[in-house]
């Protein structure tokens, strides 16, 4: 029985892996979707893909999941957009003497202001250098990723995108409560007053609630003041959409948070045409990952943001595959 329960379970986990060899494997040849074995790069000629034709490069950076700083992790349930991988994608770009304009596609929600900061200081490096930026929504990108949006010279999104949310946020949790009724004692050696800040053995005190909300309101002041110049907008009409509201790509196109509707396609016209082009361009995606590689970053063989929290193949980590669950740490953060 238990040689059965064994056989069984390894044709299960095989299943799996093929399964998904299949499913990456298609997702990364599909148009614009990854690019393949090589990188999705093609000319776009009056609506239409044309390959083998050299003319001038519109280069797309896909920025897909939760903004953090570090590399970019992948598993079937969940994206993490690295901010060391997507600068090093816009530095590409910037180097590279064929590539005339960059369009950011963004799905994310946010995450990270460091990281948001970092990868927006890399788009204001390529239009320092003369280079066209445009963002391109597609279902979210909102919090950090509109922060990143705000960058470009110009903003795409579609009607229904999901954008704004224009605001930071940090939670602090307390379960002093439920370690006494599990009996969980905990003893903190500390150096000063505020080492400990925001631990959950015990509630926030009412200096520690200062200087955390300090803290998130200076952020907000770079976030707004980011917006402003970017957008090119007054300050006080920015705070009035500053709540943390979202809004549907056209509630955003009428507070001029963002410039057009339309779609990925769209964006990479309108970036050749800012940028000079006239006639047919190639449009290069600059960090696309092959079938293979996308399956290395699930088993965690690759970026160490996954290889943490059991992402091997101990015990936890074949559970959390097996139920395809997401992996610790992946949650909302600032902004």
């Amino acid at each position: 029985m238990a040689l059965r329960l064994k056989k069984v379970i390894g044709a299960l986990v095989l299943v799996l892996v093929a399964a998904s060899l299949v499913v990456m494997f298609l997702v990364g040849r599909s148009p614009g979707g990854g690019g393949g074995m090589g990188g999705a790069a093609g000319v776009w000629l009056s609506g239409r893909r044309v390959a083998g034709v050299a003319s001038p490069v519109v280069a797309v950076v896909r920025i897909e999941g939760e903004i953090r700083s570090g590399l970019s992790a992948e598993t079937l349930t969940a994206s993490l957009a690295g901010s060391d991988a997507v600068v090093g994608y816009l530095d590409e770009a910037l180097s590279d003497p064929s590539v005339c304009a960059v369009v950011l596609r963004l799905n994310s929600p946010g995450g990270s202001a460091a990281a948001a900061q970092e990868i927006a200081g890399a788009v204001w490096r390529l239009r320092d250098a003369g280079k066209v930026t445009v963002a391109s929504m597609g279902d979210v990108a909102a919090s950090g990723a509109y922060w990143v949006s705000s960058a470009c010279h110009e903003v795409f999104a579609n009607p229904g995108t999901l954008t704004g949310s224009i605001g930071v946020i940090m939670e602090v949790q307390s379960l002093e409560e439920l370690y006494r009724k599990l009996g969980i004692g905990v003893t903190t050696f500390k150096s000063g007053p505020y080492k400990d800040m925001g631990s959950s053995t015990r509630p926030v005190t009412p200096d520690e609630s200062s200087l955390l909300q300090a803290m998130i309101d200076d952020v907000y002041t770079q976030f707004v003041d980011t917006v402003t110049v970017n957008r090119h907008l007054p300050r006080e009409a920015v705070l009035d959409l500053a709540d943390g509201r979202v809004f549907t790509g056209r509630q955003a196109l009428q507070a001029d948070l963002v410039d057009h509707l339309g779609g990925l396609q769209d964006a990479e016209d309108r970036a050749a045409e800012m940028a000079g082009i006239e006639g047919a361009y190639t449009v290069r995606e600059i960090g696309s990952v092959s079938a293979f590689e996308r399956l290395l970053r699930w088993l965690g063989t690759r970026t160490p943001a996954l290889a943490s929290a059991d992402g091997g193949w101990g015990p936890l980590g074949i559970l959390r595959r097996l139920l395809l669950l997401p992996w610790p740490g992946v949650q909302d953060a600032i902004p």
